[in-house]
Protein backbone atom coordinates (compact mmCIF):
# COMPACT_ATOMS: atom_id res chain seq x y z
CA UNK A 1 0.00 0.00 0.00
CA UNK A 2 1.03 3.68 -0.71
CA UNK A 3 2.68 5.56 2.08
CA UNK A 4 1.45 9.27 3.59
CA UNK A 5 4.09 10.92 1.44
CA UNK A 6 2.69 8.99 -2.25
CA UNK A 7 -0.74 9.89 -1.09
CA UNK A 8 -0.22 13.47 -0.32
CA UNK A 9 2.17 13.87 -3.91
CA UNK A 10 -1.14 12.11 -5.68
CA UNK A 11 -2.92 15.54 -4.18
CA UNK A 12 -0.52 17.96 -4.41
CA UNK A 13 -0.13 16.80 -7.82
CA UNK A 14 -3.82 17.49 -8.48
CA UNK A 15 -3.96 20.86 -6.95
CA UNK A 16 -1.09 21.95 -9.10
CA UNK A 17 -2.14 20.79 -12.22
CA UNK A 18 -5.67 22.11 -11.66
CA UNK A 19 -4.08 25.62 -10.65
CA UNK A 20 -3.29 26.25 -14.37
CA UNK A 21 -6.07 27.38 -16.13
CA UNK A 22 -7.65 26.47 -19.31
CA UNK A 23 -5.06 23.97 -20.07
CA UNK A 24 -4.48 21.47 -16.89
CA UNK A 25 -4.81 18.13 -17.74
CA UNK A 26 -8.24 16.44 -17.47
CA UNK A 27 -8.75 14.79 -14.04
CA UNK A 28 -9.34 11.40 -15.47
CA UNK A 29 -6.39 11.43 -17.03
CA UNK A 30 -4.83 12.33 -13.54
CA UNK A 31 -6.78 10.06 -11.69
CA UNK A 32 -5.00 7.32 -14.18
CA UNK A 33 -1.89 8.42 -14.04
CA UNK A 34 -1.62 8.32 -10.41
CA UNK A 35 -3.64 4.81 -10.22
CA UNK A 36 -0.58 3.05 -12.42
CA UNK A 37 2.19 5.12 -10.33
CA UNK A 38 0.85 4.85 -6.56
CA UNK A 39 -0.08 1.27 -5.14
CA UNK A 40 -3.70 2.41 -3.37
CA UNK A 41 -6.94 1.46 -4.00
CA UNK A 42 -8.81 3.88 -6.78
CA UNK A 43 -11.48 5.26 -3.88
CA UNK A 44 -8.46 6.92 -2.26
CA UNK A 45 -6.92 8.11 -5.46
CA UNK A 46 -9.99 9.09 -6.56
CA UNK A 47 -11.23 11.19 -3.31
CA UNK A 48 -7.52 12.77 -3.32
CA UNK A 49 -7.58 14.17 -6.98
CA UNK A 50 -11.23 15.48 -6.43
CA UNK A 51 -9.91 17.31 -3.26
CA UNK A 52 -7.04 18.96 -4.47
CA UNK A 53 -9.06 19.57 -7.89
CA UNK A 54 -11.76 20.96 -6.30
CA UNK A 55 -9.90 22.94 -3.81
CA UNK A 56 -7.41 24.45 -6.94
CA UNK A 57 -11.01 25.42 -8.91
CA UNK A 58 -12.58 27.08 -5.35
CA UNK A 59 -9.37 29.51 -5.59
CA UNK A 60 -10.29 30.35 -9.15
CA UNK A 61 -13.46 30.89 -8.04
CA UNK A 62 -13.05 33.16 -5.05
CA UNK A 63 -10.50 35.02 -7.21
CA UNK A 64 -13.11 35.43 -9.48
CA UNK A 65 -15.70 36.31 -6.47
CA UNK A 66 -13.40 39.09 -5.38
CA UNK A 67 -12.91 40.87 -8.85
CA UNK A 68 -16.33 41.18 -8.89
CA UNK A 69 -16.59 43.96 -6.43
CA UNK A 70 -14.88 45.79 -9.19
CA UNK A 71 -17.01 45.49 -12.34
CA UNK A 72 -18.30 48.60 -13.59
CA UNK A 73 -22.24 49.58 -13.01
CA UNK A 74 -23.51 48.42 -15.92
CA UNK A 75 -21.98 44.81 -16.18
CA UNK A 76 -22.91 44.26 -12.82
CA UNK A 77 -26.40 45.01 -13.65
CA UNK A 78 -25.98 42.64 -16.12
CA UNK A 79 -24.31 39.83 -13.90
CA UNK A 80 -27.27 40.07 -11.84
CA UNK A 81 -29.71 39.41 -14.68
CA UNK A 82 -27.68 36.84 -15.71
CA UNK A 83 -27.63 35.26 -12.45
CA UNK A 84 -31.01 35.04 -11.62
CA UNK A 85 -31.80 33.16 -15.04
CA UNK A 86 -28.58 30.75 -13.90
CA UNK A 87 -28.49 30.36 -10.17
CA UNK A 88 -31.11 27.22 -10.82
CA UNK A 89 -28.98 25.09 -13.13
CA UNK A 90 -25.55 26.12 -11.11
CA UNK A 91 -25.32 23.24 -9.01
CA UNK A 92 -25.72 20.77 -12.46
CA UNK A 93 -23.39 22.84 -14.59
CA UNK A 94 -20.74 22.77 -11.78
CA UNK A 95 -21.15 18.78 -11.74
CA UNK A 96 -21.21 18.32 -15.56
CA UNK A 97 -17.73 19.93 -16.62
CA UNK A 98 -16.52 18.59 -13.25
CA UNK A 99 -17.72 14.82 -13.94
CA UNK A 100 -16.66 15.79 -17.99
CA UNK A 101 -13.23 16.96 -19.79
CA UNK A 102 -14.96 19.56 -20.67
CA UNK A 103 -12.68 22.88 -19.14
CA UNK A 104 -14.41 24.36 -16.24
CA UNK A 105 -13.60 27.88 -16.21
CA UNK A 106 -16.03 28.77 -18.47
CA UNK A 107 -18.36 27.99 -15.97
CA UNK A 108 -16.44 28.64 -12.80
CA UNK A 109 -15.55 32.48 -13.51
CA UNK A 110 -18.59 33.40 -14.26
CA UNK A 111 -20.09 31.90 -11.13
CA UNK A 112 -17.48 33.76 -9.23
CA UNK A 113 -18.62 37.25 -11.09
CA UNK A 114 -22.23 36.51 -10.22
CA UNK A 115 -21.87 36.03 -6.44
CA UNK A 116 -22.95 32.41 -6.46
CA UNK A 117 -22.85 30.72 -3.03
CA UNK A 118 -19.18 29.15 -2.01
CA UNK A 119 -20.76 26.18 -0.47
CA UNK A 120 -22.93 24.96 -3.00
CA UNK A 121 -20.47 25.73 -5.51
CA UNK A 122 -17.34 23.62 -3.62
CA UNK A 123 -19.91 20.71 -3.09
CA UNK A 124 -21.32 20.43 -6.77
CA UNK A 125 -17.76 20.81 -8.53
CA UNK A 126 -16.31 18.04 -5.94
CA UNK A 127 -18.95 15.37 -6.12
CA UNK A 128 -18.52 15.65 -10.12
CA UNK A 129 -14.46 15.95 -9.84
CA UNK A 130 -15.26 12.86 -7.08
CA UNK A 131 -17.20 10.83 -9.74
CA UNK A 132 -14.82 11.39 -12.39
CA UNK A 133 -11.28 10.76 -9.99
CA UNK A 134 -12.67 7.57 -9.40
CA UNK A 135 -13.70 6.25 -12.65
CA UNK A 136 -10.12 7.44 -13.53
CA UNK A 137 -8.55 5.78 -11.29
CA UNK A 138 -10.20 2.73 -12.08
CA UNK A 139 -9.54 3.32 -15.80
CA UNK A 140 -6.00 3.24 -14.49
CA UNK A 141 -5.98 0.41 -12.71
CA UNK A 142 -7.29 -1.26 -15.69
CA UNK A 143 -5.21 0.36 -18.31
CA UNK A 144 -2.09 -0.43 -16.20
CA UNK A 145 -3.57 -4.31 -16.38
CA UNK A 146 -4.43 -4.70 -19.50
CA UNK A 147 -3.07 -1.94 -21.96
CA UNK A 148 0.40 -1.04 -20.73
CA UNK A 149 2.10 -3.59 -22.67
CA UNK A 150 0.30 -1.26 -26.38
CA UNK A 151 0.67 2.38 -24.46
CA UNK A 152 3.78 4.22 -22.90
CA UNK A 153 2.88 6.31 -19.45
CA UNK A 154 4.38 9.12 -22.46
CA UNK A 155 1.41 8.30 -24.96
CA UNK A 156 -1.11 8.89 -22.19
CA UNK A 157 -0.07 12.35 -20.92
CA UNK A 158 0.41 13.34 -24.96
CA UNK A 159 -2.90 12.13 -25.40
CA UNK A 160 -4.35 14.12 -21.95
CA UNK A 161 -2.43 17.62 -23.77
CA UNK A 162 -4.00 17.24 -26.65
CA UNK A 163 -7.39 16.31 -25.88
CA UNK A 164 -7.45 19.76 -23.46
CA UNK A 165 -6.05 22.09 -25.79
CA UNK A 166 -9.04 20.86 -28.44
CA UNK A 167 -11.68 20.72 -26.12
CA UNK A 168 -10.34 23.94 -24.61
CA UNK A 169 -10.25 25.78 -27.96
CA UNK A 170 -13.65 24.76 -28.56
CA UNK A 171 -15.56 26.17 -25.17
CA UNK A 172 -13.69 29.40 -25.90
CA UNK A 173 -15.71 29.80 -29.22
CA UNK A 174 -18.75 29.01 -27.36
CA UNK A 175 -20.47 31.93 -25.80
CA UNK A 176 -21.67 30.32 -22.70
CA UNK A 177 -24.46 32.99 -21.84
CA UNK A 178 -26.15 32.41 -25.40
CA UNK A 179 -25.55 28.69 -24.61
CA UNK A 180 -27.23 29.37 -21.66
CA UNK A 181 -30.04 31.42 -23.26
CA UNK A 182 -30.55 28.46 -25.86
CA UNK A 183 -31.11 25.83 -22.96
CA UNK A 184 -33.53 27.78 -21.17
CA UNK A 185 -35.66 28.98 -23.97
CA UNK A 186 -35.85 24.87 -25.28
CA UNK A 187 -37.09 23.92 -21.62
CA UNK A 188 -39.65 26.79 -21.53
CA UNK A 189 -40.76 25.62 -25.20
CA UNK A 190 -41.02 21.93 -23.81
CA UNK A 191 -42.74 22.71 -20.49
CA UNK A 192 -45.34 24.76 -22.48
CA UNK A 193 -45.96 21.80 -24.81
CA UNK A 194 -46.35 19.17 -21.69
CA UNK A 195 -48.91 21.60 -20.19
Amino acid sequence: MAGVIELLGVFVGSFLLNMIPFAGPSNLFIASGAALAVDSDPLTIGFLVALGSALAKFIHYIVTFFLGFFIGQERRKRLDVASKKLRRWAPLALFVVAASPLPDEPVVIPLGLMKYNPAKFFFAYFLGKLLIGVVGAYLGLLWGNVLSPFASDQVLMVASIVLTVIITIILLKVDITKLAERILKRKLKWEQVSD
